[in-house]
């Protein structure tokens, strides 16, 4: 420990010195524990890296390298074929127009997608949250309930739900499954984080003749920027990638690229062309890594501002 000298000037003018305790910041040594979680971290991030990397290159290599045996070795020539075959004109069944159909596809089923289950999933927990709805405790048990329900339970009876609306087979009809199975786990985010609104904002606004609609969209909507971002992300990743709604409610026109790629790769003739089927995946998982490469960060703020409470 050391001392700092302190000068100041009384009220009478005259000059005091103090001398205040000063602890220099210890310097920061590697211990066994620290080495042993940088090792333990290593350990996991090599786990992950090896596969992703062993697709990467092997998506850039000829076929006549990939037979030499040599997984982890670099390709002698880098070349895009692979990539532009499994966009263009690889075979899903007994079409070859590559990823592509099924990558506009997962698009059109995307977008709808997110308007409907986030949008009524908005308005349900906007209203659970802020307004007394009666019945409320007993519906927000029944969705608690049913955010754990395994799909293949309920696979029937949306079945004939969308064949009875007539948009089975059809991009709304795999929107609409989306939404149904989103509900249940939206609803209680977003119920949860418009909890912490206070109820004095609420009553001002209901003073000033605010309706149900006139509060949502003029005030509660602009204070939603944090949650959005993070359903955003959930949504986004879970429609993308799955596989089960798409091949189950999507007709010929209408399946998600996830679709395609399990054609493609367990349905093959003649030899097996293993750099196509490694770019055609990294096709399929490039959309949301580039999503939360962008917004990962931002997803990231809006968990730590849901969680701060008071």
């Amino acid at each position: 420990m050391s001392e700092i000298t302190i000068a100041a000037r009384n009220a009478k003018g005259e000059v005091t010195v103090s001398r205040a305790p000063y602890f220099p910041r210890k310097k920061k040594t590697i211990t066994g524990r620290s080495i042993a979680v940088l090792v333990f971290l290593a350990l996991c991030a090599l786990f992950f890296c090896i596969p992703l990397y062993v697709v990467v290159v092997t998506s850039f290599k000829t076929m006549d390298q990939i037979r030499e045996g040599a997984m982890f070795s670099l390709p002698y020539v880098w070349t895009l074929e692979a990539w532009d075959h499994a966009w263009n004109s690889a075979c899903s069944g007994i079409n070859c127009n590559g990823l592509k159909v099924g990558f506009w596809s997962s698009v059109s089923i995307l977008i709808p997608s997110l308007i409907l289950s986030i949008g009524i999933s908005m308005i349900t927990g906007y209203a659970l949250a802020l307004w007394n709805v009666r019945w409320a405790g007993a519906f927000l048990f029944i969705l608690f309930i049913c955010a754990f329900v395994p799909f293949q339970i309920i696979m029937f009876p949306l079945i004939s739900m969308t064949a009875a609306l007539k948009v089975y087979g059809s991009i709304w009809g795999v929107a609409l499954v989306h939404a149904v199975l989103a509900m249940p786990v939206l609803t209680l985010i977003f119920r949860n984080y418009y909890k912490d609104i206070p109820q004095e904002i609420m009553s001002a606004a209901v003073m000033d003749s605010g309706s149900f609609w006139r509060i949502f969209t003029e005030i509660i909507l602009p204070m939603s920027g944090n949650i959005l971002i993070v359903v955003l992300i959930m949504q986004i990743t879970s429609i993308w990638n799955d596989y089960l709604i798409g091949v189950t409610f999507g007709g010929p026109g209408s399946q998600p690229m996830t679709v395609n790629l399990a054609n493609l790769i367990t349905i093959s003739t003649g030899v097996t062309r293993y750099n196509d089927n490694m770019a055609a995946a990294l096709l399929t998982a490039i959309p949301p890594l580039v999503i939360y490469f962008f917004v990962g960060k931002l997803f990231v703020q809006g968990i730590t501002a849901g969680a701060i409470k008071g």
